[in-house]
Formats: structure tokens, C-alpha cells, sequence
């Protein structure tokens, strides 16, 4: 079944009229939509939010800021897990001469 999509004038008018809505139509010209009213006035709402805000370009819907904390966040994620890989490694190959098997293998029997 498909259905129209909703688009933010919609909501807005809604919000305003309720039921008293007798059409609504979209026009792309201004973007907008056009509600008539049960008593023949006609008013109208922007389907933007904010004029100026950022829409992704494409359709995974992240825009480059996004992507850019992505990905630092990504690189943080990756580095703390090879820091501690490496402290791991560095607990096998020092964990002799510092003493961790022996309180290891004590550290069981509590």
C-alpha cells in the first residue's frame, strides 16, 4: 500500500486547524502547504524547520560533520582498543619477572 509522505507543513497545520481542514494540497512553487479551511479561509505553512539548516546530500542521511565525528570517534575507539591490547600483551610477556602469575594463580583461590 503506498502512502503519500508527510512533510512538516502538514504537521504544522494540523497543529493549527485540527479538524476543521476541509483539503490541503502542496505547492513546490513556495514549498509550502496550502490548507483550505471548513469556512473558506486558506492558510498556508513552510515545510522547513529552519531555512538555514544543514540537509544531507545523500541517502545515508549523515552530513559531513557527522561523518567527521564518526569518524574521529572511530579512530578513539580503535586506538584505546590497541592500548589496551598492548598493555595485555606487555602483562604476558612481563608477568614472570613482576610477579602477576604467581597472584594470578592466588588470586583464584579467593
Amino acid at each position: 500500500m503506498l502512502r503519500t509522505r508527510q512533510r512538516v507543513g502538514h504537521d504544522i497545520l494540523l497543529a493549527r486547524h485540527g479538524q476543521s481542514i476541509a483539503s490541503m494540497r502542496l505547492d513546490r512553487h513556495s514549498n509550502s502547504v496550502v490548507a483550505v479551511l471548513d469556512d473558506g479561509t486558506v492558510d498556508r505553512a513552510p515545510n522547513l524547520i529552519a531555512a538555514d539548516l544543514a540537509l544531507p546530500a545523500d541517502r545515508t542521511g549523515l552530513t559531513s560533520e557527522d561523518r567527521k565525528v564518526l569518524g574521529i570517534m572511530t579512530a578513539a575507539c580503535a586506538g584505546l582498543g590497541a592500548l589496551m591490547v598492548g598493555a595485555v600483551l606487555a602483562m604476558v610477556q612481563f608477568g614472570e619477572q613482576l610477579g602477576l602469575t604467581e597472584a594470578a594463580q592466588y588470586l583464584s583461590t579467593y
